[in-house]
């Protein structure tokens, strides 16, 4: 354990890199100091969602989802959104990413539709002659590419919310496992907003279905995640079907390595914003570790920790869907109300696990890291990784499923010898045995006879 800790281990140098710890001096004129976004978050007074543009009617609608003051990635993003910058945006899990996007792009229907309001409509033909319809095509103006179902759906009903008082903005979700029939009906309402993962779109392209040529809005979120999932192609594809005139916003976990090539092809002189927190800063999320000696010692642990009096709804992530479902199916048997959340689930199961969630009839959510991005239930208090993740964003991600806008949260890791190898266990052991953040509250009869 202490080898692997030396300054000369390869290991600390991706450690450094993935979770914060080195400096970026090459980045330091554009990239926020730490220091500052935590101070910039913590204070009580700054400018106002209406001070950035926003007019009168979204506003109104923030106020009454419970919105009180923009974030610091909000007070950069939306001015320079309502002017129609290209932006490429980078910022920590659970900082209002999507309102940052989204939130503009309301701005700028709203300001179109006050315009179209003032004009005379043009008058029907005198003869009233009806002819055929033609099969309908979606025209969208604005499309938001997500690398997941879930993360679609939660973009769909953020949109839904802070357009609620626009008098037409329709907004459609194009997801992979949804019956077609379902969507032609959908996409026959010609939506505003499609919100749509890139293999179901292309179908639809293909098909005739969406006509991309009067695009005027352009959102890649979660880009660094649609790239390592394979979607590149897709993308490209997509992107060459819409206007050279659209304007694109690309969120991402970092700006770096395969993204920056790709901004430059898809972006146009864009403003750059970096919003850097470390782990370390997140102190609204105490950040824990537990060694175990094998894989009995970890369930006897799990439903130890999950019997917590100030525990509310929980996330479990294990590596494998199996894993979810045969742990899932364990709780539910020791009394747990849980359900498994994974990517071989229909879309129809994951759709009614989510909304079992959100009613809290679930409080004990099992599943792969298909959720760690695009999930956001304010009761979730406790986050258990009950088997690491492959990669160290990853691991950021899934801890950010708690202490959501500015609330409190637990996360915690499981840590057992027998995967002491992994450079992601290697990672987390980094972060928080450093920091002495093992856990004593295990009662006698749990601890684990290895001491790492």
């Amino acid at each position: 354990m202490t080898s692997s800790n030396t300054p000369s281990s390869p290991l600390n140098a991706i450690a450094d890199q993935a979770l914060g710890f080195a400096d970026a001096p090459a980045q330091a004129a554009v990239v926020a100091a730490p220091e500052a976004v935590a101070a910039e978050a913590a204070a009580p007074t700054g400018p106002s969602f209406a001070s950035l543009g926003l007019s009168a009617d979204v506003v109104s609608a923030l106020t009454a989802a419970g919105y009180q003051n923009p974030t610091p990635v909000q007070q950069r993003a939306i001015p320079a959104g309502i002017a129609g910058r290209d932006l490429m945006v980078s910022s920590p899990t659970g900082s209002g990413k999507t309102a940052a996007f989204m939130l503009p792009a309301i701005e700028r229907f709203s300001q179109l539709q006050k315009a179209q309001a003032s004009q005379p409509r043009e008058p029907r033909p005198a003869d009233g002659a009806r002819t055929r319809r033609p099969q309908p095509v979606a025209r969208p103006t604005m499309l938001v590419l997500t690398p997941t179902r879930e993360l679609a759906m939660q973009v769909t009903t953020a949109a839904a919310t802070y357009g609620k008082h626009l008098k037409r903005l329709r907004t459609v979700s194009i997801l992979g496992g949804v019956a077609y029939g379902q969507q032609l009906m959908l996409l026959a309402k010609n939506p505003e907003i499609l919100v749509a993962t890139p293999g179901r779109l292309i179908d639809h392209l293909e098909r005739g279905r969406i006509d991309l040529s009067q695009l005027q809005i352009l959102v890649l979120d979660e880009a660094d995640r649609m790239l390592d999932m394979g979607f590149i192609e897709d993308i490209e594809t997509i992107v060459a079907a819409t206007p050279a005139s659209r304007q694109t916003m690309l969120f991402s976990a970092t700006l770096d390595g395969k993204i920056s090539s790709l901004t430059g092809r898809l972006l146009k002189d864009p403003e750059r914003i970096e919003i850097v927190q470390r782990l370390e800063q997140r102190t609204n999320i105490a950040q824990t570790v537990h060694y175990v000696d094998d894989r009995d010692h970890k369930d006897r642990l799990l439903d130890h920790l999950l019997r917590d009096e100030g525990l509310d709804q929980a996330i479990v992530f294990t590596a494998t869907k199996m894993d979810a479902d045969q742990l899932a199916g364990r709780l539910a048997d020791a009394g747990f109300e849980s359900a498994a959340l994974h990517g071989d689930l229909p879309q129809g199961a994951r759709n009614r696990t989510i909304k079992a969630l959100r009613e809290r009839r679930v409080r004990v959510l099992v599943a792969t890291d298909v959720a760690a991005r695009g999930i956001d239930i304010p009761g979730i208090t406790h986050v258990f990784n009950y088997d690491l993740p492959k990669f160290a964003e990853d691991y950021v991600h899934r801890i950010g499923r708690t202490g959501r806008a500015g609330r409190s949260g637990i996360a915690a890791v499981s840590y057992t010898h027998l995967r002491a190898h992994e450079t992601s266990l290697h990672l987390v052991c980094r972060l928080l045995l450093a920091k002495k953040r093992r856990h004593n509250g295990v009662k006698k009869g749990i601890r684990a006879r290895w001491k790492g």
